[in-house]
């Protein structure tokens, strides 16, 4: 007699299946190692891509997965960067506990924000998140007294890693500390991501009024994931004060919101690799394009972002999910 299992236990299965890890993840990861055997006057370089790729993870989370459309996420970023400059400022330059502090000052904004966002959904969403970005913007503007305004944030001096690792112009501190801050924030998203939470949030992301009625709160999870996308760009704007010891005005602009959605589509959304590979290939891109054309690199960057649309509308990850999905069939 064939005994069938349980409904419930179809989810936990397809659960347990893509929380395994898998011989290219591990291969990306050690690939990760390689800028300090092979790249070494590119460690500089390859810090911003690792702060960069955690903050487009941020926004993955909320735009891969539950359909949060954000214009303004660099407002989180932003107050992570200004909290950690402002704790080695006026003399805490401890760059763990700095960490955590802005993680949770921007965490906190966020689950504020996420009362009003947790409302609405497509448009209106893009027209409030923008607006709340260029808000904070104006007001760290203004507040020059303890921003720096224009000037930016002076003073800023953070004591060594762990007490004996100090950040050097080389970079390998940075990309050390930068790295490993988004490994750890990855796997606890990719844990968070591949759990009967994560499930909701996707459900949400389809259908945000039909959840509910299976038992999934969409209001409830959307704060909740929310706060904690929040919390990590909070997380690498920090690390990006940390590590370079400045804060502008930059880290709040428009400009880096639109550029870390044009990272997230380049990379695929919703996939968790896609922000961190649109990250490289982004700044890969700007870094040699700018090296080669430093007026108009913008021009064939807006290329690449077309292509990628017209042909890779899942970005490059989907893309390459499709070819594979297609030679499996082939040779079926």
């Amino acid at each position: 007699m064939t005994v069938l299992a349980p409904a419930s236990a179809e989810p936990h299965r397809y659960l347990q299946a893509q929380i395994r890890w898998h011989g290219l993840e591990i291969a990306f990861w050690i690939a990760a190692l390689l800028p300090f055997l092979l790249f070494k006057t590119y460690l500089v370089l390859a810090s911003q891509i690792a702060i960069t790729a955690l903050f487009a993870l941020s926004l993955d989370l909320i735009l891969g997965y539950a359909g949060i459309v954000s214009l303004g996420h660099a407002a989180f970023f932003g107050l992570g960067s200004y909290t950690a400059g402002l704790l080695a400022k006026l003399g805490w330059g401890e760059p763990l506990t700095g960490l955590v502090i802005a993680a949770a000052v921007a965490g906190l904004v966020g689950y504020a924000a996420s009362l009003v966002i947790a409302r609405f959904r497509h448009l209106a969403l893009i027209m409030i998140t923008l607006g709340m970005g260029l808000l904070l913007h104006e007001a760290a503007n203004s507040a020059s007294w303890l921003t720096g305004g224009a000037d930016g944030l002076q003073g800023v001096r953070m004591w060594p890693l762990l007490g004996y690792f100090r950040f050097d112009l080389y970079g390998v501190t940075a990309y050390t500390y930068s790295l490993i801050v988004l490994f750890l924030v990855f796997l606890a998203s990719r844990r968070l991501i591949h759990s009967p939470f994560g499930l909701s949030l996707r459900g949400i992301r389809e259908n945000p009024v039909r959840m509910p009625a299976i038992g999934a709160p969409s209001s409830a999870h959307i704060r909740k994931i929310y706060t904690i996308s929040a919390a990590v760009a909070g997380t690498a704007g920090a690390l990006l004060a940390q590590t370079t010891q400045t804060v502008s005005l930059e880290v709040l602009s428009f400009q880096r919101s639109a550029d870390v959605l044009v990272m997230l589509i380049l990379g695929g959304a919703g996939r968790l690799y896609g922000g961190i590979l649109g990250a490289i290939i982004y700044l890969v891109a700007r870094d040699q394009l700018s090296g080669f054309n430093p007026q108009y690199w913008y021009f064939w960057i807006g290329i690449m972002l077309i292509a990628v649309v017209m042909f890779l509308p899942n970005g490059v990850l989907g893309g390459l999910a499709w070819l594979r999905a297609a030679w499996r069939g082939k040779t079926a």
